[in-house]
């Protein structure tokens, strides 16, 4: 499986080369970045942008895929910015969440990249037919202003009751668009049906991953294998390596600021490897 990292590891810092050339002597040899304005200002294109553009062109590392927004401020919602909701069913609340989404997409126009991974709905959100609905109007809009980018939308099961593998793989089937995929979240399928039954349900739609540990209680990112992870990496790595699309192993660890990861980095992806 390829190995991939996503800049989340950063997420507390500004994204910069260095940060970058770090996740690479690491043994990165693709990226995702996480779009949150504090750290990746997409919305600012003619320094942050193309600086970080720059260095994609200069080093030839691909951009895999762009985390979809989760907050549209630079405070990532501490100052009482709503959450970008595509699930919500206040249309000019909805409105806005997909332009900011569609902000984040541009970035293709700079960077090219394969994947915009898709959140639907907020963390511990019941299920609701008009939220699913208004999702699925809403994927179909930013499918369309993606597609043309060269861009596909990946949704992701994170642990709510509109995002469940079953409600997923619906999601997909009722949108009919062939297109449309999955990125499998270790971490989250743990705190929610188990990483085997989630895997079982979604294989045939993962195009790419986000792996993490955790305590299955807390949506904590540790590093696998680490203290607190309670997952079997060596029965989830056989599941992973079966998945028909072969979609990379993408760490998103929530770091520690100012400390650099690398040699973490290094090492998971070796007992990951070898599991």
């Amino acid at each position: 499986m390829q190995r991939a990292v996503s800049t989340y590891l950063f997420v507390k810092e500004r994204l910069h080369p260095g940060l970058l050339d770090e996740l690479v002597k690491a043994g990165a040899q693709s990226i995702e970045i996480f779009a949150a304005r504090q750290h990746f200002d997409y919305g600012n294109r003619k320094q942050h942008v193309r600086e970080i553009a720059d260095w994609f062109k200069s080093t030839g590392i691909p951009l895999h895929s762009v985390h979809a927004p989760l907050y549209s401020d630079y405070e990532w919602g501490r100052t009482g910015s709503p959450p970008v909701n595509i699930a919500s069913t206040d249309r000019a609340g909805r409105i806005d969440a997909m332009d900011e989404i569609k902000r984040a997409l541009e970035i293709a126009e700079h960077i090219p990249f394969r994947f915009l991974i898709q959140h639907i709905g907020n963390p511990n959100d019941a299920f609701d037919e008009k939220k699913f609905e208004a999702a699925m109007t809403s994927v179909e809009h930013l499918r369309a202003f993606a597609k043309p980018l060269g861009v596909r939308v990946l949704v992701e099961n994170i642990p709510n009751e509109l995002s469940t593998p079953d409600r997923l793989v619906e999601f997909i089937k009722t949108m009919h668009f062939e297109d449309i995929g999955v990125c499998f979240d270790c971490g989250h399928a743990n705190m929610m049906e188990g990483i085997p039954a989630g895997f079982e349900i979604l294989k045939n739609h993962i195009c790419s991953t986000h792996v993490h540990d955790n305590d299955k209680f807390k949506d904590s990112h540790l590093w696998p294998g680490g203290s607190g992870g309670t997952i079997d990496w060596k029965q989830t790595m056989e599941l992973l390596r079966t998945a028909p699309q072969k979609p990379p192993l993408l760490l998103e660890i929530e770091g520690e600021e100012k400390k650099n990861p690398s040699e973490e980095v290094s090492a998971t992806f070796k007992k990951l490897e070898e599991a």
